[in-house]
């Protein structure tokens, strides 16, 4: 007797998903083989002002699965203000919605 764990450990649940999330709008190229990358996101800070950031390092991609929902999350270096910083920008499958968490 045999089973299949495949379809199991593909799906590991990495919890809920830590940090302040911010909405965001964001471009993406996919290439042919499907895989997304980030080329622009706007965001905005705290007084309203809507921010453009076109300086986008992509360091690592990764599906993961939150409380059940399936993402894709970019790890990142963006010009923010004049700094470099560490961002994930996560992509939720389910509602095509874009996100922002500072590391």
């Amino acid at each position: 007797m045999s089973f299949r764990l495949g379809d199991i450990a593909d799906k590991t649940e990495n919890g809920p998903l830590r940090g302040i999330q911010r909405e965001i709008a964001c471009e993406c190229w996919f290439t042919s083989r499907g895989k997304s990358i980030p080329r622009l996101i706007k965001v905005m800070d705290e007084e309203g002002m809507l921010h453009t950031i076109r300086d986008i390092q992509l360091l690592t991609t990764e599906e993961k699965t939150y409380c059940g929902i399936q993402t894709v999350e970019h790890l990142c270096r963006i010009n923010m203000g004049g700094r470099m910083e560490t961002v994930k920008l996560i992509f939720t499958k389910e509602s095509c919605k874009w996100t922002i968490v500072k590391i």
